[in-house]
């Protein structure tokens, strides 16, 4: 998987929804270029799902280099909207999609994909999964752990990382707290109301998810032939 640029992109953004633990186990400082790429799109879901982009990440996105894959033009897509749209009307849609007069049109939290209620027992097996990891919430944010821009900050640091886990760690999050819902929740982002912008980020997340589900599914499928090989 290509990062497009995406580096230079999102340049020095940041989240700052989870942080490791300093008893957490260390990560090899050797990444693979594949993960380098994850963690970059991961985190601009998360920067874009935590607040509006300001003029100057717009500036950054309407550059984006694509290519012909599914994720290419998802990125051509966000960087043409980027192009072409005011920061101030990118903050009044990010208002009016997950914040409101009482509450946005979309809820962008696990718990409530998962149960229909916010702060239910999908947080809480949340909050012990990562607590296992070694992962505890940064001081600041006050959303819940399983708001997407979150989950998606976790899993860029699992897969760059920057938070240190058991190989896997990043597999076990996605199965247990992302896949059952995420996808749905990029769906619902790009026929919403009142997204515009924010269109081409549901339809980018949603083409990410697609292609790291693929790709979690294959890895497993490779290590339970390997398993059944070294039981002959």
């Amino acid at each position: 998987m290509s990062d497009n640029g995406l580096g230079g992109a999102i340049g020095g953004t940041e989240v700052g929804g989870a942080s490791p633990r300093r008893d957490g186990v260390l990560a090899s400082c050797e990444v693979d270029e594949v993960d380098v790429a994850r963690g970059r799109e991961y985190v601009l879901l998360a920067r874009l799902l935590s607040g509006a982009p300001d003029r100057v990440l717009l500036d950054r996105l309407a550059d984006l280099p694509s290519d012909t894959s599914p994720l290419g033009l998802a990125h051509a897509t966000l960087a043409e909207a980027a192009s072409r749209i005011a920061a101030e009307r990118v903050e009044r849609e990010y208002f009016d999609l997950f914040i409101g007069v009482g509450r946005g049109e979309l809820l962008p939290y696990g718990s409530y994909y998962l149960s229909g209620f916010l702060h239910e027992r999908p947080l809480a097996r949340l909050r012990a999964h990562l607590a296992r990891l070694g992962i505890e919430r940064a001081e600041g944010p006050t959303e819940p752990e399983d708001h997407a821009a979150i989950l998606c900050e976790v899993m860029a640091g699992l897969a760059t990382g920057e938070l240190p886990a058991a190989p896997g760690a990043d597999l076990e999050v996605f199965e247990h707290h992302l896949s059952p819902w995420i996808g749905r929740f990029f769906t619902d982002l790009e026929h919403a109301e009142a997204a515009d912008f924010y269109r081409s980020v549901g339809t980018l997340g949603r083409v990410f998810i697609e292609i790291e589900t693929a790709a979690f599914a294959l890895a497993k499928a490779a290590d339970s032939g390997q398993q059944k090989e070294q039981r002959r």
